[in-house]
């Protein structure tokens, strides 16, 4: 792959200022109007604040801002910490830690780490198509499972399946999950919603390369986008797929509509069904969360899908931050984790 250097000064409209630890900023053909600024990162562990209901303690973000352009991204607005915005730049001005890898080893090596579990694609895709220019991530698993790190990976990107034997070999001395996030199966809509991810029946195909190589898969079904792809029809084609392709587990959640999202994703509402804009503004109003009564009604709806495809009890996680209830007879509610911008 042939790169651009482009070296970022004041004058140049494109600087991405301040940006700490910037080393150069480069585009390739193969990324067109993609600018790629690397960066040599302070710390590559991140702590959840503690007053998260995220389930783990630690993350890592190889990148910051994604390929994907899913336009109901909760993590958007992150990029407006760097003073860009979280439209078209979250999806074309991509920060990478070149170091990430040797900062890591660094932090796993003092006598202070405590081998939490960490997990990884919580802000950004760690498997986006650009992870096969950079390797980050064989050296960050290589590096978690040599120090006795539990770890979980959530990703659409079937590169994954470049590191299965890394992950198959972590596996046997740490804990290893595996999660891959799918929504829906229709690829018409799909590629509208998510216009740089791989289609569903690649992301069905990774789940059973998964499985096959011996590793439990879980799917994130969210989000589920009300009046778009909530209907009884669609669940169950969903939840049927996942089950053929071997998934473990399916998680479900209504769409959030957190500020930076909530502005793209209306705007390409507005675009593509005209006539949802006035529902979905009734229905989030000044909220970031659908209302209760309709995360009961999906979370009824999606229980039906699970226990007739097979999906009627969750397995345990064993990297929870608390320890997990015991698990129920009734089907569970939709889960509408809190998705705080982590990085």
């Amino acid at each position: 792959m042939r790169w651009e250097t482009r070296e970022l000064g004041g004058t140049d409209p494109a600087a991405l200022l301040p940006l700490a630890g910037l080393v150069r900023s480069v585009r390739t053909p193969e990324f067109a109007g993609v600018t790629f600024h690397e960066v040599l990162c302070r710390s590559a562990l991140n702590r959840v604040p503690a007053a998260s209901s995220m389930p783990f303690v630690w993350t890592i973000n190889p990148t910051r801002g994604c390929l994907h352009r899913c336009t109901y991204c909760f993590a958007r607005r992150t990029h407006e910490y760097l003073d860009l915005d979280s439209g078209k730049d979250f999806d074309t001005q991509i920060v990478v830690k070149t170091n990430v890898v040797d900062v890591l080893r660094k932090e796993l090596a003092r006598p202070s780490w405590r081998r939490e579990h960490v997990a990884l694609g919580t802000n950004s895709d760690p498997y986006m198509r650009a992870e096969g220019r950079y390797r980050l991530m064989p050296g960050i698993i290589t590096a978690l499972a040599e120090s006795g790190t539990p770890f979980s990976i959530l990703t659409k990107g079937p590169l994954l399946r470049r590191d299965l034997p890394l992950l198959v070999e972590a596996s046997r001395t740490v804990d290893v999950s595996v999660a891959v996030s799918l929504a829906l199966v229709d690829p018409d809509l799909q590629q509208r919603l998510e216009p740089g991810t791989p289609t569903p029946r690649a992301r069905l195909d990774l789940v059973r390369a998964i499985t096959d190589a011996g590793l439990e898969c879980s799917v994130l079904a969210m989000p589920i986008l009300p009046w778009l792809t909530d209907s009884e029809e669609q669940l169950d084609a969903l939840y049927a797929a996942l089950a053929d392709a071997g998934a473990s587990d399916v998680t479900t959640g209504a769409l959030h509509l957190r500020p930076g999202a909530r502005e793209w994703f209306l705007a390409w509402l507005g675009r593509e069904y005209p006539a949802l804009v006035p529902r979905y503004r009734r229905l989030y109003g000044t909220s970031s969360y659908a209302p209760a009564d309709y995360r009961k009604w999906l979370g009824e709806r999606s229980g039906q899908a699970r226990r007739r495809h097979g999906f009627d009890r969750r397995p345990p996680r064993r990297w929870a931050r608390s320890p997990e209830p015991a698990p129920q007879a009734v089907p569970p509610v939709a889960l509408e984790v809190a998705q705080p911008a982590l990085f």
